[in-house]
């Protein structure tokens, strides 16, 4: 660590990673430092269980990671990153009848919908066609769009409650339920306004793209990114906690990739007791309960279709979605929670020994909730995969607190940088003309918990760096 840089970015997940290239392609001379023993943040992947099952350990699968407009930019193959993609982006399993599958072939989706699936189809095909515009719109600040048309048609369905979205748009059960299944990535309650923005966007995406996985687990993203850095000239430090800023070496400018709070107790010297007390009142909304698993073999779900899927929304109906949702939000306990079911194993045959698999499982809970979700999730994923629990070599069980405690930013167990309802939807993490500085103007913040939010893209980092030297 030298003693003058132009840069500091403070946090190494896949924003910090992503400002400090940008930083760096910029010709700044700049510093990473990471309080971890390695780089990541969310994108870690480790034996969780027994040895030979390697375990994303939050984030698995990657529709905007392989759709992120400034990672397309970036020779990320040339540094050990590969793209395996499913056979389809979601399974959705029903009770009493096939699952719905999600497919890159809108056409070979609608056949899943039946009387549904032209209405589907006329859903997400305006915007499946011109997907980059909408990405690259979309993925950003609040601002000028480059297709102003095509996102004000987006935004007419994206600000509806993703409830009255999917009965206005739907007859049938088995389109809304998939609908449902993609919203309820928003960790909003479905009836609240602008949840089917998440839920058409990963509907779209999955039509672009089959959700991939990153080959030998999320690291790899995180280690392409870090050696793409350094080839540029940056400097990385990892196990160096930042508890001051007067630990940090002297800069033109400082980055943090932290949650809003961390933000105020770093910098407290450094800004406004107005402006700290509006970062502490930062919203983070619904934690995560996950589970890790070792098992004796695929999932056996009752349609074994299923395992074509990268994710498996597992939670039945509409309405049921929608309860489970709402209960997370509402600080309720749900005994039918929604799951996100990933298998990465199926298509990253490394994951785990031969003919074994890993498994992966969440559900949204309350925040910083304390139960035991465990027979829960399994009861729900064996509702659909009968003898899924004879399966179980192991298990690692993360509460909300186990991630709080790995790491700093998934306050109470909130693992999507905050809540990204109305109150936060566009002035995250609070109301400024560029949402990534702050009082002092040597001071940004670039973590999830800024524009465009929740996500493995690193399009915040991207977009703080690109407004910070603009200014």
């Amino acid at each position: 660590m030298h003693n003058k840089y132009d840069a500091v970015v403070v946090g190494a997940g896949p924003n910090g990673l992503s400002a400090a290239i940008a930083l760096a392609q910029s010709g700044e001379k700049t510093l990473l430092i990471e309080g971890a023993a390695s780089v990541g943040g969310g994108t870690r992947t480790d034996e969780l269980t027994l040895p030979g099952f390697h375990h994303d350990f939050c984030s698995a699968v990657h529709p905007t990671g392989i759709l992120s407009p400034f990672w397309q930019q970036l020779p990320l193959n040339q540094f050990g990153l590969e793209w395996i993609p499913a056979k389809a982006s979601v399974a959705h399993p029903l009770d009493e009848e096939e699952a719905v599958l999600l497919t890159q072939s809108v056409e070979e989706t609608m056949t899943n919908l039946g009387p549904d699936g032209a209405a589907w189809a006329s859903m997400v095909r305006p915007f499946v066609r011109r997907a980059d515009e909408l990405l690259a719109d979309s993925l950003k600040p609040l601002g000028i769009p480059k297709s102003p048309f095509l996102l004000a048609r987006f935004g007419i369905k994206a600000l509806w409650p993703a409830t009255t979205l999917a009965k206005w748009s739907f007859k049938g059960q088995r389109a809304r339920a998939l609908f449902a299944g993609c919203a309820a990535h928003s960790v909003l309650p479905l009836d609240m306004p602008f949840s089917s923005a998440i839920g058409l966007m990963f509907a779209v995406m999955g039509h672009v793209e089959n959700w991939p996985v990153a080959k030998g687990g999320s690291q790899a993203i995180a280690q392409a990114l870090a050696s793409y850095f350094e080839s540029l000239g940056g400097e990385i430090v990892v196990n160096t906690w930042i508890k001051s800023f007067d630990q940090l070496p002297e800069a033109k400018r400082y980055f943090f990739d932290t949650d809003p709070k961390q933000l105020a107790s770093i910098a407290a010297a450094e800004l406004p007791a107005s402006y700290r007390r509006r970062l502490r009142s930062y919203n983070y909304g619904p934690g995560v309960f996950k589970l890790d698993y070792a098992l004796n073999g695929s999932i056996p779900w009752r349609d074994p279709r299923c395992l074509q899927a990268s994710t498996v929304h597992v939670g039945g109906t509409l309405a049921e979605i929608a309860a489970s949702e709402k209960d997370a939000w509402k600080g309720r306990a749900s005994d039918r929670p929604f799951i996100m079911v990933c298998q990465q194993s199926e298509f990253d045959t490394g994951r785990a020994p031969e003919g074994q698999h890993t498994g992966y499982a969440y559900c949204h809970v309350p925040q910083a909730s304390k139960r035991d979700w465990t027979p829960y999730i399994e009861d729900q994923i064996e509702r659909f995969a009968p003898g899924f629990k004879d399966l179980i070599l192991a298990r690692k069980t993360t509460t909300p607190q186990d991630f709080q405690s790995y790491n700093p930013n998934y306050v109470g167990g909130a693992i999507t940088g905050g809540a990204a309802d109305i109150t936060q939807l566009f002035t995250r993490p609070v109301a400024r003309i560029n949402p990534y500085s702050t009082p002092n103007p040597k001071i940004f913040i670039c973590s999830a918990s800024t524009p465009p939010g929740g996500g493995v893209h690193g399009m915040c980092g991207y977009h703080a760096v690109r407004l910070a030297l603009r200014n």
